[in-house]
């Protein structure tokens, strides 16, 4: 969830412009349904419109009601596009930097699993006087 400031006995919550653009681009791009990049990012409560809302707000699409303005003039025009790309370049660093540990983890074990089985064997093979690992010169029986 973004870093929403949820105010004291309300269930009212303030998005900043930057956090708008970040679920705006997650619902281009996603081909999800707005409910459930809501319930992504925000985590809470319903959507009613406000994405919809937030893309007429920005930007993103054009707003039949207002008819005087053709289009918004904006100092750097592509500055959101590089805060929301930072932004969700940080996420998907975040979620990259769990993925390794995650692996890491994984490869520790099978680490720990294969030299516990050999050990298991060594131990055998020693005190129960059995061959188990297979020569590398014998040939297969014949049936």
């Amino acid at each position: 969830m973004l870093g929403l400031k949820i105010k004291k006995n309300e269930k009212k919550f303030s998005i900043n412009d930057d956090e708008k653009r970040i679920i705006i681009e997650a619902f281009l791009q996603s081909g999800e349904s707005k409910q459930a990049i809501w319930d992504k990012y925000v985590g809470s409560g319903e959507e009613h419109g406000r994405i919809l809302r937030w893309m007429r707000k920005l930007g993103y699409i054009h707003d039949p009601r207002n008819k005087n303005a053709i289009f918004v003039v904006q100092k750097d025009p592509m500055n959101h596009l590089k805060k929301a790309q930072e932004t969700y370049s940080f996420f998907e660093y975040m979620k990259l930097q769990k993925r390794t540990e995650e692996l890491e983890m994984q490869l520790l074990e099978s680490e720990l699993k294969a030299l516990t089985y050999q050990t298991m064997i060594d131990v055998a093979e020693r005190e129960l006087n059995i061959s188990i690992k297979k020569k590398s010169n014998t040939k297969p029986l014949k049936k």
